[in-house]
Parts: C-alpha cells; sequence; structure tokens
C-alpha cells in the first residue's frame, strides 16, 4: 500500500507504554459475548473478542490505577507501523466521509487507540490477546500494534494490507453503529435461541468484512493500492474463519458455534465489497446465501 508521506489520522490517542497496574485478567468466554452484540473482529482465536468477553475479564479484573512507563521505548520499526496505521485510519475518514456525503448524511468520525498489553475501554478493561476490536460505548476502535506480527507469525497472513484490512473491519464495526444495525442486532439476539443468535453474529461480522472490502474499493480509486495488496486482504479474511480456526484447534468444526463466518464466506463478502464500492450490496441479513 502507498502510505509514506500521507496525511495521518489526528483522532488517535498513543497510550502505548501506559501501565494497567494490578490488573487480574480472567480467561476470555469464547461465547459470551453472543447474549449481547458481537463487535469486535476475529474473536479471542485472531485476537478479536466481543463486547461480552471485555465485560467479563472486566468481572476479574482489579484495576488499581494506570500510569505512563517511563522505561518504554518504541522501536523504530513499532513507530513506523504506527504512522501506517494512522494513515489507514485517515483512509478511513476520508473513504467514509464522501460515501456517507453521496447518501446525503454526515459521518461521525471513530476515534483509534493504539495501546500496549493492557487497556481500559467504555467497554471494560481487556489485555492485548482479545486483540483488535471496537467498542461502541466510546466509538472507538483498540489495538495492539503486536498483532501486526502475530496477524503474520500465528495467522500466515503477512503485508501491510492484511492489517489494513483488519483496521477497516474494525471501522466496519462503527458504520453498523452510526446506521443503527448493531442496535437492531442486539435488541433481535436478546429473544433468539443461542444457534439463532450465533447466526446473526455472523451476518453482522460478514458485513464488516464487506464494508471493508467496500473502503479498499475506494482506496484503489485514489491509486493507493500496490500489487497483491487486495490478496493480502484476503489471505488475512481466510485465515481468520470460524472452519480454518476450529479446524487447528479442535480438529473438526461446529457450524452452530460459528460466530464470524467461514474462510469462504469472509473472503466472498470483503471481495463482493471491493468489486462494488456501494452499500447497498452489502445486505447480509436478508439473503440465504451467505
Amino acid at each position: 500500500m502507498k502510505w509514506q508521506g500521507r496525511r495521518q489520522s489526528s483522532n488517535v490517542e498513543d497510550r502505548r507504554g501506559t501501565r494497567v497496574r494490578g490488573a487480574a485478567i480472567g480467561g476470555l468466554g469464547g461465547g459470551a459475548g453472543l447474549i449481547a452484540i458481537v463487535i469486535v473482529l476475529l474473536l479471542t482465536y485472531c485476537g478479536g473478542g466481543n463486547i461480552g468477553d471485555i465485560s467479563s475479564t472486566l468481572d476479574n479484573t482489579q484495576i488499581t490505577s494506570s500510569a505512563a512507563d517511563s522505561t518504554y521505548q518504541p522501536t523504530p520499526q513499532e513507530d513506523e507501523l504506527a504512522q501506517f496505521v494512522k494513515v489507514v485510519f485517515a483512509d478511513t475518514e476520508d473513504v467514509w466521509t464522501e460515501i456517507f456525503a453521496v447518501n446525503g448524511m454526515d459521518y461521525a468520525y471513530p476515534g483509534l487507540v493504539l495501546y500496549t498489553d493492557y487497556v481500559e475501554s467504555a467497554c471494560g478493561a481487556t489485555g492485548s490477546s482479545t486483540g483488535p476490536f471496537y467498542c461502541p460505548a466510546d466509538q472507538k476502535v483498540y489495538i495492539d500494534l503486536a498483532f501486526y506480527k502475530e496477524l503474520q507469525d500465528r495467522f500466515n497472513a503477512p503485508g501491510d494490507f492484511a492489517m489494513a484490512y483488519v483496521i477497516a473491519h474494525e471501522v466496519g464495526h462503527h458504520i453498523q453503529q452510526v446506521l443503527g444495525i448493531m442496535d437492531d442486532v442486539t435488541e433481535a439476539q436478546s429473544r433468539l435461541s443461542q444457534a439463532e443468535a450465533n447466526d446473526l453474529s455472523v451476518r453482522l461480522e460478514l458485513q464488516a468484512d464487506y464494508l471493508a472490502g467496500v473502503w479498499s474499493h475506494y482506496v484503489n480509486k485514489y491509486n493507493y493500492l500496490e500489487q497483491g495488496d487486495i490478496e493480502e486482504a484476503l489471505n488475512a479474511a481466510s485465515a481468520v474463519g470460524d472452519d480454518r480456526i476450529q479446524r487447528e484447534q479442535m480438529g473438526y468444526i461446529v457450524p452452530d458455534s460459528f460466530t464470524h463466518g467461514t474462510s469462504e464466506q469472509r473472503q466472498k463478502w470483503f471481495y463482493k465489497g471491493f468489486n462494488t464500492g456501494t452499500l447497498e450490496e452489502g445486505d447480509t441479513f436478508n439473503t440465504d446465501d451467505l
């Protein structure tokens, strides 16, 4: 991705090096958040979680104080990655401002929080093992830059645009929040069985993948993409499919427990968004063809 020398978002809080003292993080429950609303990328197995996971973590966490660690010194590579993330976030601001304007709406920017190890949000306190997530209560995306290495090493999804896909997916959840889609899903899930709630969760996540694809369509129109970028995003989407993760972790799959969609579905909806570049084709809730 062509990003050097371009605008960086000013809607960024850099909390790297801030220590959360006295934190005793309990185990994350993989399905806890299905009662509420799944808003976070990739669940626990790709760094992502959900609001229920974060809340359950908070129940087992005692935060006594937070303070900047004066010994913290980011590497030049980490600082370069931070600059890249800020450029990508600025691109989401530009793209979604343009799309909303075309549709007669104003786009309210989300915030971005960079952190290391642990972070406190309006959705609770959590560790970096939760991965990148979006908190609707404060409308901010949270990311530990160490996730970039995990994406490469653990999930075999290298490349800067794989990371850009992750950020665009989380911003996709913000789009769902401001359009009222999340509230609708929350209300519907409260009346459904676990399997039905899981199905809505999958549809929500696939729509966020679609919106990430729409963003990529515009980035390509701006001539910021390089050869291989879309392949990097598709590889990342495949790497975090529910079926692939379950096979790797358990040796078998349980489709009724899927919350984010299969590798094929995640690739399909991202690529559909990339090809169409419109909001209209991204209704994952009223189709039998996921």
